[in-house]
């Protein structure tokens, strides 16, 4: 793929009906033959995140939070107890603890080698949990919800230790920045924020956006966050950088999906590519480009 600077790097057009959760998935191995799989959910996926460099996490419309094989496509594990969709699912990396949030109001943690309920549970939100994040250590969670709050939990005890509220601040979704005690947050008021944990206050505030705030992640070295919009007929859509530890404004945007902006990651560095940074939408597409800078796909 020829890399453009400031452009799209790719493409990727798809479409749902390739992918729905009736018959069993083929996976080709190295001889050609297919491998097949029961799917890991019986209704939409509807969040997936990474757990071990050799397995997955997702949750689904059906209520189970399952644990996936990258290399093979099997599922290994399912968890249940949720009473309704889960709507996210975390884990810190290489931890055998998985978390999940539902519509349920609740968020629950799981054992990668425990039993198939939960090992703690974490109630206390009056509205659908909307966003997830644990400490790299995972001993402390953070949740937001739609009823305008972020909570504090000790995972071992599934005490809460600290709830803020905000007005209109919808939570769209929450990650930890890696090494720090900070905590970002996006938002359908349109901004994006920056949490101390320590405190649960918020430390800073990034310029509101023009749409809604959808999704956001943090670069491994701490230094940079994403966030994404919402959008439709090619306006808005974006997806931006934002400088976490100096001028913490706006470095850039990303420019090119011509409906909402679903979710944006920073992808793993790699010595061969400049810093990449991936997007997908509802316009079908996902969208690779170069982090470093700003221009129309």
């Amino acid at each position: 793929i020829a890399r453009t600077m400031g452009k799209l790097q790719s493409k990727i057009g798809f479409h749902t009906t390739k992918y729905r959760a009736e018959g069993s998935v083929g996976q080709t191995g190295p001889t050609g033959a297919s491998q097949q799989h029961s799917p890991a959910h019986t209704d939409a996926v509807t969040s997936v995140a990474a757990l071990k460099p050799d397995l997955c996490v997702s949750g689904g419309r059906d209520k189970s939070v399952a644990v996936s094989s990258w290399r093979s496509g099997a599922a290994l594990r399912r968890f249940t107890g949720h009473e309704r969709e889960v709507t996210k699912v975390t884990s810190a990396l290489d931890s055998n603890r998985v978390f999940s949030a539902s519509r349920d109001k609740t968020v629950m943690m799981w054992d990668l080698h425990g039993t198939s309920g939960p090992s703690q549970h974490f109630p206390g939100h009056d509205l659908v949990v909307t966003g997830l994040a644990v400490s790299p250590d995972t001993s402390q969670l953070c949740t937001g919800s739609r009823d305008n709050t972020v909570c504090k939990w000790d995972t071992e005890t599934g005490e809460c230790l600290g709830r803020a509220a905000i007005s209109r601040n919808l939570v769209t979704h929450l990650c930890w920045v890696p090494g720090e005690p900070y905590v970002i947050q996006t938002s359908e008021d349109k901004t994006t924020r920056v949490w101390d944990s320590r405190e649960l206050q918020v430390a800073h505030t990034f310029p509101a956006k023009q749409h809604i705030q959808t999704c956001c992640d943090v670069s491994q070295d701490g230094r940079y966050c994403l966030s994404s919009s919402s959008g439709s007929a090619g306006h808005g859509a974006e997806a931006t950088l934002w400088d976490l530890r100096q001028t913490r404004g706006r470095v850039c945007e990303y420019k090119g999906h011509f409906q909402t902006t679903t979710s944006c990651v920073f992808l793993p560095r790699s010595p061969m590519l400049a810093p990449s940074i991936a997007t997908s939408s509802s316009d079908s597409t996902v969208k690779v480009w170069d982090q470093g800078t700003s221009g129309r796909g």
